[in-house]
């Protein structure tokens, strides 16, 4: 792959992960949903010490872990039918993504790296969670599909909720 030919699926991962915070921040849940694979993992990894996350969530705990997507989209069915206090009223967020990173994997998909923080306002209050997110990416049509999404929240002290669109 040529430098400019890398240079051009970065901008297009970029601009697709900048969409999927417009669609997560608009609560567009059915735009959001359709960017994850049907098998796609999401994973927040727990704190194991200072330093060291949790890497198995099979084994060991997890802030949120869902398996595939019917994961996310049981979460978005509570958050439409009002059966999920926890998100009851829905809070304002604003996600911010910087830093992108990838490379082409030698199976044509894309190991991607960002940053990101989200403000968020409920309850008269603002706050923030902010961290890393590593996702696995495949091409789809002129776009790209979420295989993989693993986020690593950096303050993990959890005053209130944390659900999937926090992050």
């Amino acid at each position: 792959m040529t430098t400019e030919m890398k240079n051009a699926a970065l901008q297009s991962i970029e601009q697709f992960l900048y969409k999927q915070s417009e669609h997560c921040d608009r609560q567009q849940w059915d735009e959001y949903l359709a960017a994850f694979d049907e098998n796609a993992e999401f994973h927040i990894p727990q704190w194991d010490s200072e330093h060291v996350h949790t890497t198995d969530p099979k084994r060991e705990m997890s802030l949120i872990y869902y398996a595939t997507r019917a994961g996310l989209e049981d979460r978005v069915f509570r958050i439409r039918t009002g059966k999920s206090a926890a998100c009851t009223p829905m809070p304002r967020t604003l996600h911010s993504v910087n830093n992108v990173q990838g490379e082409e994997q030698a199976d044509g998909t894309w190991k991607v790296k960002a940053n990101w923080v989200t403000h968020f306002y409920r309850f008269g209050e603002s706050e923030a969670f902010f961290g890393r997110a590593e996702y696995i990416l495949r091409a789809d049509s002129d776009s790209w599909k979420v295989l993989r999404k693993q986020a690593i929240l950096l303050n993990d002290k959890i005053r209130h909720v944390l659900d999937f669109y926090h992050v």
